[in-house]
């Protein structure tokens, strides 16, 4: 286990629209990593493709960040002393490391149209820019140096290409894979610059960022390792190989069914989101689900994604932020990918939700409550809590559980009556009712001395009782117990129930 004092590692997304879940939990897993060594975690964002930027999306992704409770120590919005770290306000910096690269010969200048490269596809079957094809195509290899000169005076526009030895073999040392063998020959000369917007493309701009905001650690997800290679040789190719960061590839976030890697459609097709906040599309107007308007708790989301792809060797499922940041360990993550699975994740807030006290539930059930039309009380709203909330998933789900509380039933469930409604139940419930009513202390313990004794003494079937009690309060078959129902409801409203269903029901 790495146990530098100097760990640095870095969550750079790309401003292009919501923060997937597998995001989230890349960054999770940084995060994890730099608290348990005492390291920094940079937020930087990489914004080189201006084609496809998104205006709100970097306010929404750090806003994500701010729910579930990850905090950065330097990067976009929260300083630092190596920036600036939005990619497109580094073109000077950039500029000057492409330049090295040709200089050093280590790169070269393409003037390719898109046209040229299409017919150069169609004529070569699997086409790699590499070399074995750069010297037939139009770049500053096959061209003289002065006609090379002469198409950068005139504008033409260019991109700048790494240079690939061909039958090299490149190692990356990976973390979780161990070491990883690639051959250079099936590698391409990438576009490392872009003449036209004078921006790097990620290759690039990635490399020179890590070296020189000093990344100790690139932990990022497995889509990424066939890019790997590729920066073992740019950092060759620097000179940088003493600074070079360690990788650590994470698996892949998979379908809760069937194969491939988890996507939004497969949120939309079985009913969850995989964003972590509701995202509304500047461009359509559509909006996508996020975990926090479901209703997920952050500290649930966080403990859910902590064990997708990890787990800390023991039978222990629920952990706290800071026992996932004591007990993280890089060669304990999986090679495998992970399956989403989406039922667990709702397990999980319920676990959360029960951890939770009362009073830290409340605003949510008040604002629910104020959301059907009902004034309660902050004592009412605990008392329901109480006796509910371990019932549900969500606090959404509590209305439709405990709508009886605040609102007499107006209908009386069908099947409940022909199940829990017999002959002998009206006589008994107008029994009960006068019991009730002459009860001075109307608390759990005294109902229920009192009711207990009376069923005991009239030779009545205590399920009989209940049940048809129960029919008469709450309108149906469900709730907590009996006493706790009533003595909430106090005695006027529970006769005033009783009273009702006697009259309405057969």
């Amino acid at each position: 286990m790495t146990t530098s004092a100097n760990v640095r590692v870095r969550f750079a997304p790309s401003p292009t629209g919501p923060l997937h879940i597998g995001g989230v939990r890349t960054a999770l897993y940084n995060y994890l990593f730099a608290r348990q060594h005492g390291g920094q975690f940079v937020f930087r964002i990489e914004d080189t493709d201006s084609n496809r930027f998104v205006p709100g999306a970097e306010q929404y992704i750090l806003e994500s960040f701010r729910w579930l409770g990850i905090d950065f120590d330097e990067g976009v919005s929260f300083g630092g002393d190596k920036g600036p770290y939005r990619q497109s306000e580094r073109r000077h910096i950039y500029k000057q490391y492409v330049q090295q690269l040709l200089d050093s010969g280590k790169a070269y200048i393409a003037f390719d149209t898109p046209e040229e490269l299409s017919a150069a596809r169609e004529a070569v079957p699997n086409f790699q820019y590499d070399a074995s094809t750069r010297m037939k195509m139009r770049n500053s290899l096959s061209l003289s140096k002065d006609e090379t000169e002469r198409l950068i005076r005139e504008g033409a526009n260019y991109v700048v290409r790494f240079l690939i030895e061909p039958g090299e073999d490149v190692v990356v040392h990976d973390l979780i894979r161990g070491d990883v063998h690639i051959n250079s020959r099936v590698l391409d000369d990438k576009v490392l610059y872009k003449a036209a917007d004078e921006l790097p493309t990620y290759h690039l701009a990635n490399i020179v960022d890590d070296h020189l905001m000093q990344i100790s650690h690139v932990i990022r997800g497995e889509e990424w390792l066939p890019s790997a290679p590729l920066h073992v040789l740019l950092y060759r190719a620097f000179g940088w190989e003493d600074t070079m960061p360690q990788f650590a590839h994470l698996p892949l976030l998979l379908k809760p069914d069937g194969k491939g890697k988890l996507s939004k459609r497969d949120g939309d097709r079985l009913g969850f989101p995989v964003f972590p906040l509701e995202w509304k599309d500047p461009a359509t107007g559509e909006v996508s689900r996020g975990y926090r308007e479901d209703g997920y708790l952050p500290e649930a989301v966080i403990n859910f994604l902590a064990l997708l792809g990890w787990n800390p060797g023991t039978e222990q499922e629920l952990l706290s932020l800071q026992e996932l940041v004591e007990q993280f360990d890089l060669s304990k993550c999986s090679k495998a990918g992970a399956k989403f699975d989406y039922v667990k994740a709702a397990w999980f807030n319920h676990e959360y939700i029960l951890k939770k006290s009362d009073a830290e539930l409340l605003p949510a059930f008040t604002s629910l409550l104020s959301a059907n039309s009902v004034e309660a009380t902050d004592e009412q709203a605990l008392a329901v809590l109480g006796m509910m909330k371990g019932r549900v998933n969500f606090v959404k789900e509590l209305w439709p559980l405990c709508k009886f509380f605040f609102v007499a039933p107006t209908e009386y469930d069908e099947k409940t009556v022909r199940k829990r409604w017999k002959e002998y139940s009206p006589t008994q419930m107008n029994e009960l009712k006068e019991l009730l009513s002459s009860l001075d202390d109307f608390s759990i313990e005294s109902q229920e001395a009192a009711v207990h004794a009376w069923i005991e003494a009239k030779e009545y079937k205590m399920g009989d009782v209940m049940n048809a009690w129960r029919l008469t309060l709450v309108g149906e078959g469900k709730g907590p117990g009996m006493f706790e129902i009533s003595a909430f409801l106090g005695k006027a409203e529970t006769l005033k129930r009783m009273k009702k269903a006697i009259a309405e029901l057969p």
